[in-house]
């Protein structure tokens, strides 16, 4: 329960429990994640969660509402969205016709018949929930079941769209000038992504619990791998990823995400490869590099690097170590 009353989402009894129960929907979580998600759903506060693009920032909520077979709602962020696409909005076509209606049955352009108490009677009608459209955030804070609202890229969204989220964030719930205030019973279970392109106000960020996430480290990506991917073959599955920490530390114009190395498995799995050698890269570096510049510079490195390592160009990473 929080402070105002309101029923938090209630997933997780325990920070090992947030880390088992994520695992068993595809999702590893390191423990400083476990831990933040735990504290976020019990304490009932949105969680921030900053990072470069494509390391599991989306993907953490919408495992979170797989955990509790929970509905998901999504405002997509994006430069230019406004109050009528985030909270709400009059269907004005509807209340249009609904006036015209009012017109042909008083027989005259006034829909109230010339009355002042007609007026009224149709000024409550076509401010009425018939006629109002609800966009994420008002579904988000009327739904009566734990859920989860994912506010995905708010970095990419104006600063006066943060200030509308400040009144949902911090009471959780939204004013309809016409209608009153709308108030959370239960409490959504909110995730804000940022990729970081500009700061975000203090104001947001006091209001929630902040997790940064980073490109994991060679043993949770492998993890990762041999999880999304089972059939591929362990020794492939490490030359992939250990493979995709070289691309990152290239300083590449986009570097890859967990997401393409993953699909970088796949498609050696589905290609029958059983190794990383200059062939099998060439054709499919398509795959976790998306610009023909970071292609080319790639290409060559790796190449360069094996050459220099093993003398033979067609190898392009080395077998992991013997222990």
């Amino acid at each position: 329960m929080t402070e105002q009353g309101q029923v938090a989402a209630g997933f997780f009894g325990s920070v090992d429990e947030v880390a088992a129960r994520l695992a068993e929907v595809g999702y590893l979580a390191s423990p400083a994640v476990a831990t933040t998600v735990y504290l976020a759903d019990r304490l009932g506060k949105p969680l921030l969660v900053e990072g470069p693009a494509g390391v599991g920032k989306t993907e953490l909520a919408k495992a979170v509402g797989r955990v509790g077979a929970a509905p998901l709602t999504r405002l997509q962020c994006y430069e230019g969205i406004d109050e009528s696409r985030a909270l709400y909005e009059w269907n004005h076509a509807k209340q249009l016709l609904r006036i015209t209606a009012g017109r042909e049955a008083t027989g005259t352009e006034d829909p109230a018949g010339g009355s002042a108490g007609g007026w009224d009677a149709t000024r409550d009608d076509i401010f009425s929930e018939e006629f109002l459209l609800a966009r994420p955030l008002l579904t988000a804070i009327r739904r009566t079941e734990p859920s989860v609202l994912l506010i995905d890229e708010i970095d990419k969204a104006d600063v006066e769209v943060e200030a509308l989220l400040l009144e949902v964030l911090s009471d959780f719930q939204i004013t309809v000038p016409e209608l009153g205030t709308v108030e959370a019973t239960h409490r959504p279970f909110v995730v804000l992504t940022s990729n970081a392109s500009r700061e975000l106000s203090e104001a947001l960020r006091r209001r929630c619990l902040f997790l940064h996430l980073d490109y994991p480290d060679t043993e949770l990506e492998l993890r990762i791998v041999r999880l999304q991917v089972p059939g591929l073959d362990e020794v492939l599955a490490d030359s992939v990823v250990r493979t995709v920490a070289a691309l990152r530390a290239l300083g590449l114009r986009k570097a890859p995400s967990v997401a393409e190395t993953v699909d970088w498995a796949r498609t050696l799995l589905t290609l029958g490869a059983d190794t990383l050698d200059e062939r099998v890269v060439r054709e499919s570096l398509g795959v976790v590099l998306k610009h023909q510049d970071d292609v080319v510079k790639a290409t060559e490195k790796l190449i360069t690097e094996a050459t220099v390592a093993t003398g033979n160009a067609r190898t392009v990473v080395h077998r992991p170590a013997a222990d």
